[in-house]
C-alpha cells in the first residue's frame, strides 16, 4: 500500500489534472467514472484506512471485461465492486480476466472471489507471485521470528519487539491480509502485450513499491485526443499526490541486499520517458503530465536522502533514523504496525545512501548503526 500507511510525507502537489472523461451519467453511481474509450474506474473502499479506496479499472475487450486490480477482501468492498460493474451492465460472472499491478491486499485481495464468481484468469508479475506463494506456504511463527530478528537488528526497543515474541509463544497469531486472494495462473512478462482481444496493453516492470510491481500502458490514441502516448494504469507506482512506500521485501532465507529505492527511482525515470497522455492510478484520481509528476518525485526523494544524510552526522540505527524522519504525523502517534513499515522504509533509504557512497555501516556496531561519509 502507499506510504500513508506508515505516514510518509507526500512529494508535493497533485502533479496533474483530473481525468478527461469525467464522471459517468446519472444512471451510474458516483463511485463509477467513465474515462472514455471503454475504460472505467470503480472506487472500491479500503476499510479503516486513510487512503479511502482503491480505483479498480475496467477495460472492455473483445472477449469480455478485464479488471486492473480488484480491491481489498472485505464484504463492503466486494458489494461495491459488484454494484459498480452492475451499473456498467456487467455481471460479475462475465469478467474475463484480472491484471494485478502488485500483490498488496488493497489490489489483489478480491481476486479470489472474482475468480470463484467468474472463472477469470489472474495475471501478475512472477516476482510478486513468488511473494503470494511464499506467504501462503509460510508458518506464521517463522515470520514472527524473522520480524523480531529484523527489528532487533534495526535497534527497535524491547517493548516494541515484546508483542511479537508474545504472539509467537502463545500461538495466537493473526491471519495476514490477502490470504484469500487467488494464486495467479498467468504471468505478466515485462515488455510484452497482455492477451486482451482488441487491445494493446503492454506491461512495464516498475519495481520498488514491490519487487514485481507493473504499470500497464494502453497503446492507443487518447479518447479525448490529449497530447501524449496513450494511457497508463500506474497502480501505486505513480500517484498524483502521494509518494508510495518503498521498503524491504526480502524472504528470511535471502542473502542478497536489495536496493528497492534505487529500483523505484530508475522505474520512475522510465515512466517519465514514456510520456503517457493520461495516468490512471490506483488511488486518488486520474491526472496528466506524468513527466512533471516524475520530476517532483525524483526531487522529493533526493531532498529526503540529503536530509537523512545530514541526520547521520552522528551514528544512528535504522530505528533511530525512522524516529527522526518526517512522516505525516508525529512518531508517537504512528500505530504499532505502521512503525514496522516506517523502519523498513528507513532501511531502504539507508541502502540507497550506502550504494551511493554517502553512508556506511559502523564496523562492529550492534545493533548496526550508520554514519554519513
Amino acid at each position: 500500500m502507499p506510504a500513508e500507511t506508515a505516514g510518509t510525507a507526500g512529494a508535493g502537489g497533485a502533479g496533474g489534472t483530473a481525468g478527461a472523461g469525467g464522471t459517468a451519467g446519472a444512471t451510474q453511481p458516483p463511485d463509477v467514472t467513465d474515462h472514455g474509450g471503454g475504460v472505467w474506474g470503480i472506487k472500491v473502499p479500503i476499510p479503516d484506512n486513510p487512503l479511502g479506496h482503491t480505483l479498480v479499472h475496467v477495460v472492455e475487450t473483445g472477449r469480455g471485461p478485464v479488471l486492473v486490480d480488484t480491491g481489498w477482501d472485505d464484504p463492503d468492498s466486494w458489494d461495491t465492486l459488484v454494484a459498480g460493474l452492475g451499473a456498467l451492465g456487467i455481471p460479475i460472472a462475465d469478467v474475463h480476466g484480472v491484471v494485478i499491478t502488485h500483490h498488496h491486499p488493497d489490489h489483489h485481495g478480491l481476486s479470489g472471489r472474482v475468480r470463484e464468481a467468474s472463472g477469470a484468469w489472474i495475471a501478475m508479475h512472477a516476482a510478486d507471485t513468488e511473494v503470494v506463494v511464499r506467504t501462503r506456504g509460510s508458518d506464521p511463527g517463522v515470520w514472527l521470528d524473522y520480524m523480531s530478528g529484523k527489528l532487533l537488528a534495526a535497534g527497535a526497543p524491547d517493548e516494541h519487539i515484546a508483542p511479537l515474541r508474545a504472539a509467537r509463544e502463545s500461538g495466537r497469531m493473526r491471519t495476514l491480509p490477502g490470504m484469500h486472494a487467488a494464486v495467479p495462473d498467468r504471468e505478466i512478462v515485462p515488455g510484452e502485450l497482455l492477451p486482451l482481444a482488441g487491445r494493446r496493453l503492454r506491461a512495464i516492470w516498475t519495481p520498488g513499491h514491490t519487487p514485481g510491481h507493473v504499470c500497464l500502458h494502453l497503446e492507443e490514441e487518447h479518447p479525448a485526443h490529449l497530447p501524449g502516448n496513450g494511457r497508463l494504469f500506474s497502480g501505486d507506482h505513480l500517484l498524483p499526490g502521494i509518494s508510495p512506500h518503498i521498503g524491504l521485501y526480502e524472504a528470511p532465507e535471502d542473502l542478497m541486499a536489495t536496493d528497492p529505492l534505487g529500483d523505484y527511482l530508475d522505474s520512475l525515470e522510465r515512466i517519465g520517458r514514456l510520456e503517457p497522455a493520461e495516468v490512471l492510478p490506483a488511488h486518488q484520481h486520474a491526472f496528466t503530465d506524468a513527466p512533471a509528476r516524475v520530476r517532483e518525485l525524483l526531487a522529493h526523494h533526493e531532498e529526503r536522502l540529503v536530509g537523512l544524510w545530514e541526520l547521520l552526522a552522528r551514528p544512528l540505527t535504522p530505528w533511530e533514523l525512522a524516529e527522526r524522519m518526517e512522516w505525516n504525523r508525529p512518531w508517537a502517534q504512528i500505530p504499532y504496525g505502521s512503525r514496522n513499515i516506517a523502519v523498513s522504509e528507513a532501511e531502504a533509504h539507508l541502502r540507497r545512501l550506502v550504494k551511493q557512497g554517502r553512508a556506511e555501516a559502523v564496523p562492529g556496531s550492534d545493533p548496526v548503526t550508520y554514519r554519513a561519509l
